[in-house]
C-alpha cells in the first residue's frame, strides 16, 4: 500500500525517485536571474554612471587648477588695530561661513592669519602665546606662526595662509595663498 502512494518530502512536495537524490528541489525556470554576464553588465553600467556623474566636479576643479589667478575672494574686515595687542589672536571665518581661521598679531605692524584646521586630520589649531607657536592638540602638531609650516607632530603640509592688508586702522582679509609644494 505504501508503494501505491507517492513519496512526499517534509514540505509535502512529491519526490520523483526512490533514490536519495537532492536535485529534485531545483527550480530551473528561475535558476539564473543574474548570471555572470548580467552581473558584469550591471557593474560596467554602474561604473559608467559613476564616471559620468563626477564630470561636472572634475570640470570645476580643472577650471581652478588651470587658472588659479582668476579666483576672487571677498575683502573682510577682521579687527581694528587698537583692538589687538602684540601676542593676541582672534578667530574668524573666511572665505566661507564654515572656514574658520586664526589671526595673530606678532608685533605692532606684523599680522599672520591661517586656516585653523590642522593639515593632518582637520583638528582645530590654537595660538599658544607662551610658546609662540600654533598648536594642534589632537596629535601634538606644532606650526611656526611666521610661515605656517609644521615644526613637530604628524602634519607634513603648512597651514593655508590668508592674505592680509592693513588699511584705515584695521586688518582686512583679502585672499587665500595657493599652496606650493
Amino acid at each position: 500500500m505504501e508503494q501505491d502512494q507517492e513519496k512526499r518530502d517534509r514540505n509535502g512536495s512529491r519526490v520523483p525517485y526512490d533514490e536519495d537524490n537532492y536535485t529534485h528541489n531545483i527550480r530551473k525556470d528561475n535558476e539564473r536571474n543574474l548570471d555572470r554576464r548580467s552581473f558584469l553588465k550591471t557593474m560596467a553600467g554602474a561604473a559608467g554612471v559613476f564616471a559620468i556623474s563626477t564630470l561636472p566636479w572634475g570640470a570645476i576643479a580643472a577650471k581652478y587648477l588651470v587658472n588659479p589667478s582668476k579666483r576672487t575672494y571677498p575683502v573682510k574686515k577682521l579687527a581694528a588695530l587698537d583692538a589687538m595687542k602684540a601676542g593676541d589672536a582672534i578667530e574668524f571665518v573666511y572665505p566661507g561661513e564654515h572656514d574658520t581661521a586664526l589671526l595673530v598679531r606678532l608685533s605692532d605692524q606684523e599680522f599672520k592669519a591661517y586656516h585653523n584646521a590642522c593639515t593632518h586630520l582637520k583638528c582645530p589649531v590654537f595660538w599658544s602665546k607662551e610658546k609662540d607657536e600654533l598648536v594642534c592638540p589632537c596629535h601634538h602638531g606644532l606650526f611656526d606662526v611666521h610661515t605656517g609650516k609644521p615644526t613637530a607632530g604628524p602634519p607634513r603640509r603648512p597651514l593655508p595662509e590668508i592674505e592680509l592688508s592693513i588699511e584705515n586702522g584695521a586688518v582686512y582679509a583679502t585672499g587665500v595663498k595657493r599652496y606650493e609644494a
